[in-house]
């Protein structure tokens, strides 16, 4: 099992600036991780396997998008990721409702240049009338999948796609999203294993009466 940068770079070619990049990402990280949680303390120490790689892999589902909006991004995982490792023209919008979140973010794209935006309000609030174009809706451990589909519709009624990160429990949730609502689905199995999968949803749409 390949640690570091290594792990990164088995999902896709990483330079030695993103790499330098990526770990000034990884030290904030850890260094505000001290005073707030941010993510499991059990990862930090498979940090770039379990989180970098495993966000990465999105850009190798979607590998021309350029425009995205990470929902509930927290961490930065996955936007902070896609937006340092994404191709020329990246721009990624991050949307957080907690304010020291935010501020941890700004810090991260001031130290590292990333090509990202941090937008700091409530999703529901955020996302109506939204007027920045969008390729694809991101989201990671944010909420069940009916919640986020209710959250990413305002992009998503306007053909945007979405990419979620979603764990072994990934069945359940897409049977309950089905009661509310209809789209067309591609599961992609994690390629850092776990039984986790990359959800591919376009064409989303609220069920009518008619359909029970």
């Amino acid at each position: 099992m390949k640690t570091g940068i290594a792990a990164v770079r088995e999902i896709l070619p990483v330079s030695r600036e993103t790499a330098d990049r990526l770990e000034v990402y990884a030290e904030l990280l850890r260094r505000w991780q001290r005073a707030m949680p941010l993510v499991a303390e059990a990862d930090l120490p498979d940090l770039y396997r379990r989180h970098f790689a495993d966000c990465a892999q999105v850009l190798t589902i979607m590998p021309e998008a350029r425009r995205w909006v990470d929902i509930g991004s927290g961490a930065g995982l996955p936007g902070l990721v896609v937006a340092l490792v994404g191709g020329e023209g990246t721009q990624v919008d991050l949307i957080e409702a907690n304010r020291r979140k935010c501020a941890f973010l700004r810090e991260v794209i001031r130290e590292t240049g990333a090509p990202a935006r941090v937008h700091e309000g409530r999703a529901e609030a955020l996302l109506e009338g939204w007027q920045t174009p969008v390729e694809v809706v991101l989201g990671r451990a944010v909420a069940p999948l009916a919640k986020l589909l209710r959250l990413a519709l305002p992009l998503m009624c306007e053909g945007v796609s979405a990419a979620f990160h979603k764990g072994r429990d990934y069945e359940r949730e897409i049977a309950e999203a089905t009661l509310t609502w209809e789209f067309d689905l591609v599961r992609h199995d994690s390629r850092i294993g776990g039984g986790g999968v990359i959800l591919e949803i376009s064409n989303l749409r609220r069920k009518t009466a008619d359909h029970g």
